[in-house]
């Protein structure tokens, strides 16, 4: 479908694609064969060209006056869709909005990455680039043209920092706009969709796209979205959220796209009660007596947990005198087996954090709580015995989708991140996204020192403390990353014995997020933050600080995924700025001990004092290539699901 159709189809009731139906062939000839095409597209160059087009016709742009400059983006913002020209022309006029409206020019690779997104493609661009105006850039000709444009970032924070940022350049061209954010009511959230640019998180977004959904009774026809949108019942919590989906720029994509696409999103209601707390309690105490390796197989690495013949016939046993509760097979296996998993695989202060007497699921790419998530199939409820916390109620299962369905059911879709080069492959294959590099507007002069690898966690939390009161006392302000509250909380310990202040950021302590970010780059401050610091915030460097050497960054652990790694690191030397990054890390860490197989035996017996940074170099490529696999196996797996589990749905005529 062409750019100018898709604008018309925006004219009627709730435009959205179809799922892509396809069989094997076509999936490896898109991943194949398509990859290997964009691969060496010139699109980049053609990017290029277009910013010094615009470039050219600055000082003619500059003599118009304001009404001139609306009454012409109003002419080519439209035809910009589908003609290089008008959008040489466009970009040019947004460029001369923003310096008066903003007082900010954009650079030619801020003109390039927006003209990126504004084409459908996925720009990467590394930190500190600009992308909050970048975005801004390609919403605003998108809106003009008569898009309705979603702007998707991670959290709150982000959503409304940057709709209040931009505002203003929205607000010359004449377009509104909305933020969604957690907490809003119903008719709060429809007069957001009904701007022109409405900023959002992706979980919000996704969750309200469900609602109206279950509001149509899944897939109705165009006759019966029209009917709701017009009559719609008077309280409004019938009528539709959302005004289709037309455009969407996802801002931190890798994130929204690849790291969260793993687990589905279910929208449910409060269900039944949560019935006998016994119930749970006797899951655990059964599931306690349950031996590893004789009773159950336990694959941390992939979070598997599976009951083996010996230990359902032990269980059998073991249930043989509890009563009708535990007689039929199924459902005493079930229970026990999330009474496994809710001792094995999901741990306090990890994967969860207690507060309140509720127990609040920590979101573990972002280190924020997921506010008003629970674990489904009786395991929320097994966690909550577990920490003593009161029962809460089962939810019940209203609709369900994976951000992979989801996103590709947008009419133009484009993205933005740091970090895609590595996952450019299955970005294209599932999203059919190009990924264009945009490159940087100063030369980067960051300094990566050796990585340091300790024996133990406990070693390495002391050589934490010692190089950030080393660069502390030096005058530079230090970010020392880590991967949980619990980790964050233990080096946060090791600071104090040191006799380092510092100021911590987590799902414990978010509330004055803004107010430490803010503090970071100022001299001699130390910041322990989880993965919720390496997104979207920038550190502003203080008097002083460049010619001390700029900000300095630790990472204490690895991830799973070196584009996370990356994204902290990136922290640092934003924009020409100086700046400096080490690795320290243990050989105890928890993706090195969950996937480091046979090399990390072999490095411990080698190296008992902890290798030296080539070897470690080796053993971070090959535990993240494993754990980067088993991921994408789950996130094909997901998506398969979803599919199966949609098309069984359409023959009951409630598909979504």
């Amino acid at each position: 479908m062409s750019s100018l159709a898709q604008v018309e189809r925006a004219h009627s009731v709730y435009p959205e694609r179809l799922d892509r139906k396809e069989n094997a062939l076509d999936g490896w000839t898109r991943r194949v064969v398509g990859g290997a095409w964009h691969a060496v597209r010139p699109l980049r160059m053609r990017l290029a060209a277009l910013a010094s087009a615009a470039t050219r016709q600055a000082q003619e742009v500059n003599s118009l006056s304001d009404d001139a400059i609306r009454q012409e983006m109003r002419r080519v913002a439209r035809a910009a869709l589908d003609e290089p020209v008008a959008t040489a022309r466009a970009f040019a006029l947004v460029r001369e909005a923003s310096a008066r409206s903003l007082g900010k020019r954009p650079f030619d690779v801020q003109l390039m990455g927006a003209a990126a997104l504004f084409a459908g493609k996925l720009a990467e661009m590394q930190t500190g680039e600009g992308k909050t105006l970048t975005a801004a850039l390609a919403a605003c000709i998108a809106g003009v043209a008569g898009l309705p444009v979603h702007v998707v970032t991670v959290n709150d924070y982000l959503a409304e920092r940057d709709a209040q940022e931009m505002g203003p350049l929205y607000a010359f061209f004449g377009l509104t706009t909305g933020i969604i954010i957690t907490g809003l009511s119903l008719p709060q959230r429809s007069a957001a969709y009904a701007c022109h640019v409405t900023y959002c998180t992706n979980k919000e977004l996704v969750f309200d796209y469900l609602k109206d959904r279950v509001t149509a009774g899944g897939r109705a026809s165009r006759a019966q979205l029209r009917l709701r949108s017009h009559v719609g019942p008077g309280d409004g919590n019938n009528a539709l959220l959302l005004r289709g989906l037309h455009f969407a720029i996802v801002d931190e994509a890798d994130s929204v796209l690849i790291d969260e696409a793993r687990t589905p999103l279910i929208l449910a209601e409060k269900g039944e009660s949560p019935g006998d707390p016994t119930l749970y309690s006797t899951a655990l105490e059964l599931a306690g007596q349950l031996e590893a390796g004789r009773d159950f197989e336990l694959i941390i690495a992939r979070r598997e947990l599976h009951l083996s013949h010996a230990g359902r016939a032990r269980l059998a046993d073991m249930c043989a005198d509890l009563g009708p509760a535990w007689t039929a097979a199924h459902g005493r296996e079930h229970m026990v087996s999330q009474a496994l998993r809710a001792l094995q695989l999901f741990h306090r202060d990890q994967h969860y954090l207690v507060a309140e007497d509720k127990v609040h699921i920590i979101d573990e790419y972002t280190g924020r709580i997921l506010p008003g998530r629970t674990w489904e199939q009786g395991l929320h409820q097994l966690i909550e015995t577990k920490e003593g916390c009161p029962l809460s109620e089962h939810n019940r299962t209203l609709a369900r989708i994976t951000y992979q369905r989801f996103f590709r059911r947008y009419l133009r879709l484009s993205g933005m991140t740091g970090t895609a080069h590595e996952v450019r492959r299955e970005i294209w294959a599932v999203y059919a996204l190009e990924t264009i590099a945009i490159p940087t507007n100063r030369p980067c002069i960051r300094t990566m020192a050796p990585t340091r690898c300790c024996a133990t966690e406990d070693e390495k939390w002391r050589v934490v403390a010692r190089e950030a009161r080393r660069q502390s006392e030096a005058g530079r302000p230090v970010l020392i990353g880590s991967r949980s509250v619990e980790a964050s909380e233990h080096l946060s310990e090791a600071l104090t014995r040191a006799g380092v202040e510092h100021r911590v950021l987590n799902a414990r302590q978010d509330a004055g997020e803004a107010d430490v970010v803010a503090q970071a780059g100022q001299a001699g401050v130390v910041t322990v933050a989880t993965n919720m610091a390496g997104r979207g915030t920038d550190i502003h460097l203080g008097d002083g600080v460049s010619a001390a050497g700029g900000l300095h960054v630790i990472l204490t652990e690895f991830h799973d995924s070196p584009r996370i790694d990356r994204q902290l690191i990136g922290r640092c030397a934003r924009q020409g700025d100086p700046g400096s990054a080490v690795a320290i890390v243990a050989l105890d860490d928890t993706v090195l001990r969950e996937h480091g197989g046979q090399l990390l035996r072999l490095l411990t017996q080698l190296f008992p004092n902890g290798p030296p940074a080539f070897w470690v170099e080796r053993l971070r490529h090959h535990v993240q290539r494993r754990a980067q696999a088993i991921h994408a196996r789950t996130r094909r797996d997901t998506l398969k699901q979803d599919q199966n589990l949609d098309t069984m749905l359409a023959f009951a005529g409630n598909q979504i």
